[in-house]
C-alpha cells in the first residue's frame, strides 16, 4: 500500500495512467461492458465500484481543458437513464461543486471510442448505462 493512493487502483492501474498521455483516453466500464471484444489492453477491477476508482484517479489525473473529458453513453431509444448514476459520478469527481459537464454520445459511439481508448478498465459496476470515459489532460508543473 501507498500513503495517499486509493486501495481501489491496482498497480496495474496506476501504470497505465502514468503512461497515458494529453488527449489519451481511458474507459471505466460495468460489468456488462463488452471491453475484452473492443479493445486488446483491458484491465480488471472486479468487484469495484466505478465511483471508487473515480474518487482514487481524480487526485492523479488531469482532466482535458481542450476536449469534453467525460463522456457516457446515452440511452438507447425507449430506453431510461437513471439520473442517480450520474450525479454519484459528479459527486466521486467534483464533490459539491458543479464541476464539468457530462457529454452523452450513442452506443455505437461510445463503442467506438472503447476502440481507440488507450485501455478498457472492466470493474464491477453493474449500473444500467455505468461506463464513463476519462479524457486525460496536461498535468501543471509546479512552480520551482
Amino acid at each position: 500500500m501507498l500513503k495517499g493512493i486509493s486501495p481501489f487502483l491496482s498497480p496495474e492501474l496506476l501504470k497505465t495512467l502514468a503512461e497515458m498521455g494529453h488527449g489519451d483516453e481511458i474507459i471505466l466500464a460495468d460489468a456488462h461492458f463488452p471491453g475484452h471484444a473492443l479493445n486488446t489492453r483491458v484491465l480488471r477491477a472486479d468487484g469495484v465500484a466505478i465511483v471508487d476508482l473515480l474518487r482514487g484517479i481524480i487526485p492523479l489525473f488531469e482532466l482535458d481543458s481542450y476536449a469534453p473529458p467525460l463522456v457516457m453513453m446515452a440511452a438507447v431509444e425507449g430506453d431510461q437513464l437513471d439520473p442517480s448514476v450520474e450525479a454519484r459520478y459528479r459527486a466521486a469527481l467534483f464533490g459539491d461543486g458543479e464541476g464539468l459537464a457530462i457529454r452523452r454520445v450513442g452506443r455505437f459511439e461510445f463503442y467506438e471510442r472503447a476502440r481507440s481508448a488507450f485501455a478498457v478498465v472492466m470493474t464491477g459496476e453493474t449500473a444500467k448505462y455505468g461506463n464513463i470515459l476519462l479524457k486525460k489532460g496536461v498535468t501543471p508543473v509546479a512552480a520551482p
